[in-house]
């Protein structure tokens, strides 16, 4: 019976993961979901994101936390749509609380959809929110070894961003090791290297996110 149970939970949260999809596809919005570990970069990098796809395209953000607004918060005065979600003892989104936060939203005017999700490198990569892409966030100052100890969380990236790379040099940071494991475990999704402190890196995030926009 326990068996049976789980299988209901777990085909009823697909079944709202797939509701979620068909709602984003008719109003053809790109929905990215987008994962790391905390404080690895999720939110400085939609801060430096929106500002320039609002200035060709619209979005919004719907931003997991356990608790607080802070990260909404620092997105706020952005001129994109923010919800805040947060999940109380969760350690990831679920598809039920994504299809509650966009109940809050405009979807005929919006192109990109940003689900920041709770920082965590294990929980979320399970569940199926309804989005159409995966973008992982590894931070340097995390260490050289996470893609090996963490495999599940990059083989379902769609791309890959290693952050702050701006203390690359100061860590003595090989990146070598990191485009190693990833060959062994996703050769797809490409690899680029970003510093919001420095400004570098992201024009290659931006344009590789300007081929994702659906028509």
């Amino acid at each position: 019976m326990k068996i049976n149970v789980v299988k209901s939970v777990l085909e009823a949260s697909d079944t709202m993961a797939r509701e979620n999809r068909d709602r984003l596809d008719k109003a053809g919005v790109t929905a990215i979901n987008i994962m790391s570990a905390p404080g690895s970069g999720k939110t400085t990098l939609l801060q430096k994101t929106i500002p320039v796809v609002m200035r060709s395209g619209r979005c919004a953000v719907l931003v997991g936390d356990l608790q607080t607004t802070r990260d909404a918060e620092r997105m706020a005065d952005l001129g994109a749509p923010v919800v805040q979600i947060n999940t109380g003892r969760g350690c990831h989104l679920s598809p039920a609380e994504v299809a509650r936060g966009i109940d809050y939203l405009d979807l005929s005017a919006i192109d990109f959809l940003f689900i920041e999700n709770v920082g965590n490198m294990i929980c979320p990569v399970a569940f199926d929110l309804g989005e159409h892409l995966r973008v992982v966030l590894l931070s340097v100052p995390e260490g050289e070894d996470k893609v090996a100890k963490y495999p599940t969380l990059f083989q379902s990236a769609d791309a890959i961003l290693l952050t702050k790379m701006d203390l690359a040099a100061a860590l003595n940071y090989d990146v070598s090791c990191i485009r190693d494991d990833l060959s062994r475990i996703n050769t797809r999704a490409p690899l680029m290297e970003v510093s919001a402190q420095a400004g570098t890196g992201f024009q290659e995030w931006l344009t590789w996110l300007a081929g994702q926009r659906r028509v």
